[in-house]
């Protein structure tokens, strides 16, 4: 036999860009397609999606079609699909809306799958897995690259709040278009257009819809990112938190048959995902940065059928058995069998007292390319002495004049990885301060000057520095656990053996077996990553943790399920309760504005019973006693 060829392809065998971006299926991909879709005739000038609709995916069998975008009125044609090549980008996936309109230019015939088609297509064969997740990728980065996703922000680079939306929507993948008021002052007619002042910035232009400083939430709303999740479904497993370790237990369970849902406040990627490069990751020795290993993970959870609810984070864990709620607001609670608490940490913040002030105007708890380019050429404080500092350090070495680093140690060794202590220790941009904290921070609008002390010495020293990016300690995010599992005296989430016998006593622990090593002092709710007692603090490590859960969720699962009858009874109730809230506040209030959705508690407290009965029968045969 002989061996395979292990050089890489030549150039003229490698396929270009514009192949893989555009890439033309062989009749028997199409046939495979056509199996799964439908087939339908297509008629010249024909519109098949509209923007800001629910697009189904195409294969153009003969004829073609054409990508639109339309600005003020001016349509821009993106690319025109031929016979072989199929439709669609990233929405495809996450769900979302259509960026883009879809036009019929010539008659002819085309393969038509909804998404839960494509998906199940994309999960049960590898070849064309291959070729149309790498095609959507590369396409949604194209309409990022070209700004064409019907969004404008208009603010300044002084504004804490432009940072924060352009930053929203950088990680969530969503393009758009940035004016910035400090160089366009020409654009003072386009405020005078919506009629907002330059006090209303940043001002998101969303379709028709003007916001004003608008949260990440109503962001969400506006592009329709949850618009796909059912939120009345029970699931199998609810997944707090989007950072690595979320998302590889979303990948890994959603592979494995599970009905995952995942919750994150923010982005997709957590604290992870803001890393600027990651150089000991295993599989990547080149490095990779936080955004696309964890845009990746991301696309790879989404492709295996988990979904992701953006800027909606869990607001309190209701510990009840033998379904937990995770509610996400006043009126909204999520059901599922299982939990993992993936909710990360955060940076400790210093106790500065302006601090709040400045934080988004010259205090930064990341280092992407955006902050990069806010400091080019001027000095900035690096407040850490972990990885996180340490890459920050070596990033923005390379558009800053002189990076700082501050440690209250007299070094680095004892927290950070050797090869980034040797790289800093090598450039001739980057100046360790040991010893040395922030006293101070002064300015206005935007921060101007860092007074900074000395510890050994306690002489103080004031620099005209504008950009401080704060790296140092972990605070847990358990608020909302509401006392439902045990946690240590720093409010990380203690699991497995960690647990004492008091502590699974005070929490009711009732199985006969003690948790297993990622469970809290409920049973079936799982705890890993940073917000976990004892968690090393590493990227794999939370991988790790994440896909490790899994298993430990199966063996939970395998008490007795929710019967099919009993999932779906739980269903129509909420939808009929639902409804009737609809009715009611109707009569009461008049507007559907005050519509809002239904307590599923009462439904739960009459699944309950029937549930206990039939996992006490199950007892016998598992072993596990059921509270």
């Amino acid at each position: 036999m002989n061996a395979p060829d292990a050089r890489p392809p030549s150039a003229s065998t490698a396929p270009s860009h514009a192949e893989r971006l555009f890439p033309t299926l062989t009749e028997a991909q199409i046939n495979r397609i056509a199996a799964q879709g439908l087939r339908r005739q297509t008629t010249k000038g024909e519109m098949l999606v509209e923007v800001g609709e629910a697009s189904p995916f195409f294969v153009v069998v003969s004829g073609s079609l054409q990508v639109l975008s339309s600005s003020a009125g001016v349509e821009t044609v993106i690319v025109t699909h031929g016979p072989g090549q199929f439709t669609g980008e990233a929405n495809l996936i996450t769900g979302r809306r259509s960026l883009a309109r879809l036009r019929v230019t010539e008659d002819g015939e085309v393969v038509q799958l909804d998404r839960s088609g494509l998906l199940a297509l994309i999960q049960t064969d590898a070849e064309l897995s291959a070729i149309l997740m790498r095609a959507f990728i590369l396409r949604r980065a194209d309409l990022i690259a070209g700004g064409y996703g019907g969004v404008t922000i208009v603010g300044s680079t002084h504004s804490a709040g432009t940072l924060r939306v352009r930053d929203f929507l950088t990680r969530n993948g969503h393009p758009h278009r940035y004016i910035d008021l400090d160089r366009d002052r020409d654009e003072q007619e386009l405020l005078d257009q919506f009629h907002v002042s330059v006090d209303d910035i940043p001002v998101m232009i969303c379709g028709s819809t003007v916001l004003r400083n608008p949260t990440n939430q109503q962001i969400a709303e506006c592009l329709g990112f949850n618009e796909a999740i059912d939120e009345q479904q029970v699931r199998d497993l609810i997944i707090v938190g989007a950072g690595p370790a979320g998302l590889a237990a979303a990948v890994y369970g959603a592979s494995e048959g599970l009905d995952v849902l995942v919750l994150e406040a923010g982005s997709a990627g957590g604290q992870a995902g803001t890393s600027s490069r990651i150089e000991n990751y295993l599989g990547f020795p080149t490095g990779i940065s936080g955004m696309d290993l964890t845009t990746r993970a991301y696309a790879q959870a989404l492709k295996f059928g988990a979904e992701v609810m953006i800027a909606k984070g869990a607001a309190r864990l209701q510990c009840r058995s033998p379904l937990y709620g995770v509610a996400i607001g006043d009126d909204a609670t999520l059901i599922a069998r299982a939990v993992i608490i993936a909710s990360g940490a955060e940076y400790r913040k210093p106790n500065i007292e302006n601090l709040k002030q400045f934080e988004g105007a010259g205090v930064y708890y990341a280092a992407t390319q955006m902050e990069a380019q806010l400091c080019a050429g001027e000095e900035v404080f690096i407040v850490g002495g972990g990885n996180s500092a340490g890459q920050a350090a070596v990033f923005l070495a390379s558009a800053a004049r002189r990076v700082h680093i501050l440690v209250r140690k007299d070094g680095l060794a004892e927290t950070m990885s050797r090869y980034l202590i040797r790289r800093i220790e090598e450039s001739p941009s980057i100046q360790l301060q040991p010893h040395s904290e922030i006293a101070a921070l002064e300015g206005d609008r935007h921060l101007e000057r860092v007074r900074w002390r000395d510890n050994r010495t306690g002489m103080s020293k004031t620099s005209s520095i504008q950009h401080v990016f704060i790296m140092a300690g972990a605070v847990p995010n358990t608020d909302w656990l509401n006392r439902c599992v045990a946690v240590d005296d720093k409010g990380f989430v203690k699991t497995g053996p960690d647990i004492s016998k008091d502590e699974l006593s005070d929490a009711g622990w009732s199985l006969t077996r003690p948790p297993y090593l990622l469970e809290t002092s409920r049973p079936g709710v799982f705890a890993v990553g940073d917000v976990r007692a004892g968690n090393i603090k590493r990227v794999a490590s939370a991988v790790g943790e994440g896909s490790i859960a899994i298993s430990f969720v199966h063996r939970f699962h395998g008490r007795p399920r929710l019967r099919p009858s009993e999932r779906d009874h739980y269903s129509e109730a909420c939808k009929e309760a639902r409804m009737r809230r609809v009715r009611e506040n109707g009569r009461q209030l008049g507007s559907p504005a005050h519509v809002s959705r239904v307590r599923p508690d009462a439904v739960l407290r009459q699944l309950a019973e029937s549930t206990r009965l039939a996992a006490r029968e199950g007892e016998r045969s598992s072993g596990h006693r059921v509270r």
